[in-house]
This record gives C-alpha cells, sequence and structure tokens, in this order.
C-alpha cells in the first residue's frame, strides 16, 4: 500500500531525512532529483541512515561508516548486506513510499 510521506521539495537534493509510515522510520535521499527509500535501521549495528551523509547515491551511515547505494539498497563493500529498499512513487509533486 502506498503511504504518502511528503512533497517533492520537502526532500532536498543531495540530502537524506527521515519519516515516519505506519510506524517505522524511513531513511528518504534525494540523489539529483530522484527520491529513494530504505529502511533507517543500518543493518550492522542500527545506526541511523537518513542521517549519514550522502556521496552520489551512496549514503554512509553515520555510527560505523558502512556504506549503502540508496538506489538498490546493497552496499558497494560487501554485496551480501543490504538494507531494506522501499518503492517510491511520485504523482504529481507528491511523494509515496510502498511499505
Amino acid at each position: 500500500m502506498l503511504e504518502r510521506i511528503g512533497s517533492v521539495n520537502d526532500f532536498r537534493k543531495g540530502q537524506g531525512k527521515v519519516v515516519s509510515v505506519k510506524g517505522q522510520d524511513v531513511a528518504v535521499f534525494n540523489v539529483d532529483g530522484r527520491i529513494f527509500a530504505l529502511n533507517n535501521t543500518c543493518p550492522h549495528r542500527g545506526g541511523p541512515l537518513g542521517e549519514g551523509e550522502l556521496d552520489g547515491p551512496v549514503v554512509t551511515c553515520p555510527w560505523h561508516g558502512w556504506r549503502f547505494d540508496v538506489e538498490t539498497g546493497v552496499s558497494p563493500v560487501v554485496p551480501t548486506v543490504s538494507a531494506k529498499k522501499y518503492e517510491v512513487k511520485i504523482e504529481g509533486n507528491d511523494v509515496f513510499v510502498e511499505i
């Protein structure tokens, strides 16, 4: 089911933002105008991915430096490790995520 999480303007380019969707924290990232969403919890030690630094499509967890491609959720360093990725849909100016 799609849940509205805000408007396109709520998500600044090159940054992440944490939103709550049905009681789950979701990390939302704007990469050059494209919006992606991952579970906010880093699979390494539970760090907040949405507070991490975004470098292109790769976010670095602020706790221990683990990195994840926000487009796929997969770690570019250890491809067998990934953060849960959520599908994002944009309708007009509204951004929706599927949980």
